[in-house]
């Protein structure tokens, strides 16, 4: 398996500036990737927000194994937590979002009422890592383009407060990557996802990474797609790949750079079938 780190400086000047920052909220909004749910939550947000109402929100659904994600979303009610799985191009499924956002906030507005407090907002953090949508989840649900988005890790750069209406005031903050991932598989299933920098990430490795992933819970498909074989070596993966969708380099060799990109892209986007990485 290939090795993966990437922790840029504004990572750490983000995090000191959260803790600072969930002093004032009464709700997170975590954002994970329905198809790494473990691996994409924050170690540091955990323990940052441990006396806070919380909100799994299992973004990306679409992308992910159906009855993983309702395994998931069991494991975090049995943890006490809630959880909601959407897909971020739906928004009709935010109604969901918003029913469990104002069930974590009674606490707070019965607190405010003993205290004799009135109409001050429920106020939101809205925290990920990058490139898990949390400008898009941001978007959809206050239902303008409010944030910045974009198929990369680092798009959201500070903070901004956002009115979503109903005495609600969200908070967006960049994205965070905690500077040690222990687990391997983890950093693994981060590259696949595209939650760290591919600038900083070997191209064949992860690759080669990506085909054993497609060969343990997609060989039906890379089969009819590609012909591919149980027992194929990436590098053949990658030359019957090329061969099916006639990617040639000038001269007439069959172009394995080309299929690399092409499968990296296809598995991010869903259209190698719907595949999450872990279970609870």
């Amino acid at each position: 398996m290939a090795s993966y780190n990437w922790y840029p400086g504004h990572m750490a000047k983000a995090k000191r500036a959260m803790a600072e920052d969930i002093k004032v909220i009464d709700v997170i909004v975590e954002i994970v990737d329905a198809r790494a749910p473990f691996s994409t939550r924050n170690p540091d947000l955990i323990e940052l927000g441990r006396n806070k109402e919380r909100i799994i929100i299992l973004g990306k659904a679409d992308l992910a194994d159906e009855n993983v994600t309702k395994e998931w979303i069991e494991h975090y009610r049995e943890d006490g937590l809630r959880a909601v799985a959407i897909n971020m191009k739906d928004k009709n499924s935010f109604a969901s979002v918003k029913r469990v956002i104002d069930e974590a906030s009674v606490k707070k507005k019965e607190r405010d009422l003993k205290r004799g407090i009135k109409n001050r907002p429920v106020r939101l953090l809205v925290a990920g890592i990058p490139n898990v949508g949390k400008s898009t989840f941001i978007n959809s649900l206050c239902r303008k383009n409010v944030a910045k988005t974009g198929n990369k890790p680092g798009v959201t750069k500070g903070k901004q407060w956002i009115s979503i209406g109903k005495g609600v005031e969200l908070m967006d903050t960049p994205g965070i990557l905690w500077p040690r991932i222990e687990d391997e598989t983890s950093r693994r299933n981060l590259a696949l996802i595209g939650s760290m920098n591919d600038e900083a990430i070997n191209r064949n490795e992860l690759t080669e990474d990506l085909t054993e992933v497609l060969k343990e819970k997609a060989m039906p498909y890379i089969n009819e797609e590609f012909g591919a074989a149980s027992e194929d070596e990436a590098m053949t993966i990658l030359m019957k790949t090329a061969q099916s969708r006639s990617m040639r380099k000038a001269g007439g060799a069959l172009d394995t750079d080309r299929a690399a990109g092409y499968l990296i892209t296809a598995f991010r986007a869903g259209e190698l079938g719907r595949i999450s990485l872990e279970e609870p």
